[in-house]
């Protein structure tokens, strides 16, 4: 599994080989961003827990995607589909179904691919909340996801405290496309830690490293925390999985 670190400030970026940065931090931003390989994140949590939906359209996210694959050094490896999450209270937000999320998460994915991106690769990401709402998911999307493509998978990031849970939607995925390289989203250290869950991503991003911060009274916004935190999680055993 690669991990990938989340960063509040993008100037910090360049003290990491793997990045997730997300493009509301990008946005104002004019100087060159130095990073090694990066992730853009659609913003989505904030946008829809905080906005009920996108304030920028998929022509206006595209031409930042454009923008960043260009700008500063590194490789940006992927832009993450302005996806709509399915947590129960994500859902009451919008005032929409599980189904009518997962509808637009893939609308939003084709009008991406329509946009000119610089050639950067963009994540699609599976939604749902019970596991068979993944495999419904992943089903809707057909033949988008090529074989042994990257996907992303969305609404587990606040299911940390029982990786058992994670590791029921990520087997649900497995079990019907074992050949896709899942990147889990926002994933804490409970659910880093456990091996099962571990075996069955490709990758993961997090900014657990600053609420682990704040909880104990350091600076929530230094990135020596990020990097120590990190590196706590890339020195965890993985625990290889038969099958998978």
């Amino acid at each position: 599994m690669r991990f990938f670190t989340g960063l509040h400030q993008p100037s910090d970026a360049r003290h990491f080989d793997g990045a997730f940065v997300s493009v509301n931090r990008l946005r104002s931003r004019k100087a060159p961003m130095q990073v090694g390989d990066w992730i853009m994140d659609s913003g989505a949590f904030t946008e829809i827990s905080r906005h009920g939906g996108y304030r920028h359209g998929v022509a206006d996210y595209a031409a930042e995607v454009r923008r960043w694959a260009t700008n500063g050094s590194g490789r940006l490896l992927a832009a993450a589909a302005q996806d709509y999450m399915c947590e129960p209270f994500i859902v009451k937000i919008t005032g929409l179904s599980v189904q009518e999320h997962q509808r637009l998460t893939i609308e939003r994915y084709d009008a991406l691919l329509q946009e000119d991106v610089a050639g950067t690769y963009i994540l699609p990401v599976l939604q749902g909340f019970e596991p068979g709402d993944y495999v419904d998911h992943l089903r809707a999307y057909g033949d988008r996801l090529g074989l042994g493509a990257w996907v992303g998978v969305g609404s587990v990031c606040k299911r940390n405290g029982t990786p058992d849970q994670v590791a029921a939607v990520l087997m649900s995925i497995k079990a019907e496309r074992p050949d896709l390289l899942l990147h889990g989203f926002g994933l804490k250290t409970t659910a880093l830690a456990h091996p099962f869950v571990r075996s069955m991503l490709h990758s993961a991003d997090s900014m657990a490293w600053s609420f682990a911060a704040r909880k104990q009274g350091r600076n929530a916004n230094d990135w020596r925390e990020a990097a120590r935190w990190r590196d706590s999680i890339e020195r965890r055993p993985v625990q290889h999985m038969l099958g998978f």
